[in-house]
């Protein structure tokens, strides 16, 4: 849960012992949706095909190694890391040599984005404990564990960080999901603390020196974006996760923490997440993607930013709030269609996101008490009950004449139609649909008269409408013989 902003619910996790065997278990502290979705289906073929040829290429030309050589000459790692990270290094291309199918692809994947970062001189000192962390738990997993399903996250036995499967792109540390873990240990009370403290000793180490400040950043090609990527959703939850242990231990440097995390907030894309605006600022959900514009990842990012502000007494962080805040509310009355609410511009929101966002607008009218954020999260809670409104648009049509019975829909929408001549079917389809204006092409009639038209729709939360229409199908007109 996210500061108990997200929908409730428990996520299955498969945790890999010791002993290289997969267990299932329920992890209470995660939401039971992905709050970062999977890459589109489209786009696996294309990332698979690139790591399993050119990442073998990348493993031998020694690149990474020699960017690791380069960084202890020049004293800016110890022998020590240097040590530790060449033998990381080491064992997963020898393991990845042995490695066939999926399991090959992944970890020669994780080497690729690796190789790639080395390349482009992104392989800093900062970066190296979450990189190469990262290889060697898909080392490990590739070597032993289960193939895995699109967006299933994993754990580690004797850790609590939380990463995900993106297939192509190998096993992820998804710093969204650790965060908001921490930040569940927190809201599950004083029992959860020792777990609580844990994690989070667990993430600070992960930050980098990016934007002037820190930041825990994603390191996997991703809608576009290439490695290293940085998410204002992830950034304001750990500032969430940060306040909470504060507030849990006491401890001062917590908040430090969290201050040397304002940065990235103040510092535009793609090193940062800020986006000026007419009003104050928008803060990305990605980096790399600075025209899009997702309302769920926005306000969370409020969301964390108030919290540390209002018990750290931070001032840059409420100047932070305040400019994002500012934008916020004109920007939510957008994403309210009248009958649901729309992840981005133009595209609904499936049914969790609807609930994450109906959630983090109830956080933000409890903190501010703003009028935008109350009613639209009324509006968005009584969506969920509303059933979806149809209104059937074609009336007439012609013998011989192919028609499209037109319709409006409140909001996606399972819709079927029935179309009935003299008690008898003559048609019958249905079709995922979003809201707007839309159509079913019926067959061309081939007798006059008054037809019945039934439109059914069921809403992604269950909710059912019918309506009954009429289509008048007059006879085709007379043709005149000279």
């Amino acid at each position: 849960m996210l500061g108990g902003a997200s929908t409730a619910g428990a996520a299955p996790v498969l945790v890999l012992t010791t002993g290289g065997h997969a267990v299932e278990l329920v992890n209470p502290f995660l939401p039971a949706a992905s709050l970062t979705p999977a890459p589109a289906t489209a786009e696996a073929p294309e990332v698979r095909a690139r790591t399993d040829v050119e990442a073998r290429t990348a493993a031998s030309q020694v690149t990474i190694g020699t960017a690791l050589t380069k960084l202890y000459h020049h004293g800016e790692i110890s022998a020590a890391e240097y040590g530790s990270d060449h033998a990381v290094l080491e064992a997963a291309i020898h393991t990845a040599a042995r490695l066939r199918g999926t399991r090959a692809v992944e970890l020669y994947s994780i080497l690729t984005n690796l190789h790639d970062m080395a390349l482009a001189g992104e392989l800093t000192p900062s970066r190296l404990p979450a990189l190469f962390l990262t290889l060697d738990e898909n080392r490990k997993w590739w070597s032993t564990g289960p193939l895995l399903a699109s967006g299933q996250r994993v754990q580690f036995a004797g850790s609590l960080l939380v990463w995900e499967y993106y297939p192509g792109q190998g096993i992820e540390l998804q710093v969204l999901g650790s965060f908001g873990e921490a930040d569940g240990f927190y809201t599950g009370g004083a029992s959860d603390y020792p777990e609580l403290q844990q994690l989070i000793s667990e993430l600070i180490p992960l930050a980098v020196d990016r934007a002037g400040g820190l930041a825990w950043e994603y390191y996997f090609r991703f809608d576009g974006g290439r490695p290293p990527w940085v998410s204002a959703m992830a950034q304001g939850t750990a500032l969430e996760a940060l306040t909470r242990a504060y507030e849990a231990f006491q401890n001062p440097s917590y908040l430090t923490t969290a201050t040397q995390a304002l940065p990235l907030f103040s510092a535009p894309p793609p090193v940062g997440v800020r986006v000026a605006t007419r009003l104050g600022a928008r803060y990305l959900q990605y980096s790399f993607a600075p025209r899009t514009s997702i309302i769920n990842a926005f306000l969370q990012s409020l969301i964390g930013l108030y919290d540390f502000a209002h018990v750290s007494g931070n001032p840059v962080a409420l100047q932070l709030f305040n400019a994002g805040n500012a934008e916020a509310l004109a920007e939510v009355p957008h994403f309210n269609i009248g009958a649901w609410s729309l992840y981005q511009p133009g595209d609904e929101d499936p049914l969790s996101y609807h609930e994450l966002v109906t959630g983090f607008l109830q956080e933000l009218c409890s903190r501010t008490q703003a009028p935008v954020y109350c009613t639209t999260a009324a509006d968005f809670e009584k969506d969920l009950t509303t059933p979806p409104a149809l209104t059937l648009i074609t009336h007439h049509s012609r013998v011989g004449v192919a028609t499209d019975v037109h319709f409006w829909l409140s909001k996606e929408s399972h819709v079927g139609i029935v179309e009935v001549l003299k008690g008898t079917t003559i048609f019958a389809t249905s079709a995922e649909l979003g809201y707007g204006g839309d159509a079913f092409r019926i067959p061309t009639p081939r007798r006059a008269g008054t037809y019945t038209v039934r439109l059914a729709a069921t809403d992604l939360a269950g909710n059912f409408n019918r309506i009954v229409g009429t289509l008048d199908v007059a006879p085709a007109p007379k043709r005149h013989h000279r």
